[in-house]
């Protein structure tokens, strides 16, 4: 059997996610590293290795972070110089290793790590995300690596800089939620006459712009509609929920960031959305919503509505027959987990 390495960045829940989704299509033993601690409920064919974090920590000199020590003057996006948690965290994948050898390494996401695995002499394969990354490091890391997977449809959203790489498959949207059972919306027995319908607010670990109180203002504009959130503050919230399906199932709207595995989680459960990019790095999400505004799966705001056009907002998303299959959400994990054993397993496209 063949063994594998995988980083996880540590932002978000997303790409934890990602790897809990795909680990368990891989014949492949896996040796995962992140800054996160181990989770629970890893697949029995992964070990976790944790490693320091680079951004908690004063470089070794006591000074201050320069804008050159920590990008290598444009090369790079982030590698502080003199820093002991970054040192430390490339010191341990390396050894690690060194005493686990690997024949490919799954990189979700660092530029820096693709470059740092691929110098030692293993194939890459880079887990990408939408957005404009035409920049230095991204433009490098994607030339290293010997497969680019995009967790996303590409008859939808096919990013310029990505057009001429020979190695990118597009795998469709990775949800942890592919293959449970989903009834047809108008089948359910969720909504009966008399009940308000649910709107549900999705937030998530990646951080947002939204407020408690324009939660509360919506759900005070429309009180034909009884509304609850998760992951974030608002009315009726439940906090964070490990695993929202029933949540997601039981509304009639779904009011969501514009992220891969809450885009891919959307598909997996045939809902109706709202979606409201978030701001992020290379305005990842605001090229997801337009693939979605532009195959009309979702209704889509550049920004919260104003509580006064919530009326309208919901009416609209009510009104959608969204075709999500499209995003290609079913057997996108077991279609990235074959891209990685083939890598593996020594095949280059």
């Amino acid at each position: 059997m063949t063994r594998i390495g995988w980083y996880v960045h540590h932002h978000g829940r997303g790409h934890l996610a990602r790897l809990l989704a795909v680990a368990a299509h891989v014949t492949s033993d896996i040796v995962c590293f992140s800054s996160l601690a181990e989770p629970a409920g890893l697949p029995a064919n992964c070990s976790w290795v944790v490693l320091d974090r680079d951004d908690a920590e004063e470089p070794e000199t006591g000074g201050p972070l320069r804008a050159r020590d920590v990008d290598a003057g444009g090369l790079l996006h982030w590698a502080p110089a003199l820093h002991n948690g970054h040192r430390r965290r490339l010191s341990a994948i390396a050894a690690a290793l060194e005493s686990r050898p690997v024949t490919a390494f799954v990189v979700d996401v660092s530029a820096e790590v693709t470059l740092f695995v691929r110098l030692l002499g293993i194939p890459t394969i880079l887990i990408t995300q939408p957005g404009t990354r035409d920049d230095v490091p991204h433009a490098l890391a994607f030339q290293a690596a010997h497969r680019v997977i995009a967790p996303w449809p590409g008859e939808l959203l096919r990013p310029a800089h990505l057009a001429d790489l020979p190695d990118v498959v597009y795998v469709g949207g990775i949800s942890r939620f592919d293959g449970r059972p989903v009834e047809r919306q108008n089948e359910r027995g969720a909504h009966s006459p008399a009940a308000r319908p649910k709107v549900l607010v999705l937030g998530g670990a990646g951080g947002t712009a939204v407020t408690a109180a324009a939660v509360e203002a919506a759900a005070a504009a429309t009180p034909e509609y009884d509304w609850s959130s998760l992951g974030m503050p608002g009315p009726g919230s439940s906090g964070w929920c490990d695993d929202p399906w029933e949540q997601l199932r039981g509304a009639e709207i779904v009011v969501a960031w514009a992220g891969q595995n809450s885009i891919a989680d959307l598909a997996a459960a045939n809902v109706r959305a709202v979606v409201i990019p978030q701001a992020r790095p290379f305005d990842e999400q605001v090229q997801t919503s337009q693939a979605l505004a532009g195959s009309g799966l979702a209704v889509v705001e550049p920004s919260w509505p104003a509580a006064e056009d919530w009326p309208g907002v919901l009416a609209r998303a009510r009104s959608l027959q969204p075709e999500w299959s499209k995003w290609r959400s079913a057997g996108a994990a077991q279609r990235a987990a074959a891209e990685i054993d083939a890598t593996a397993g020594g095949a280059r496209r």
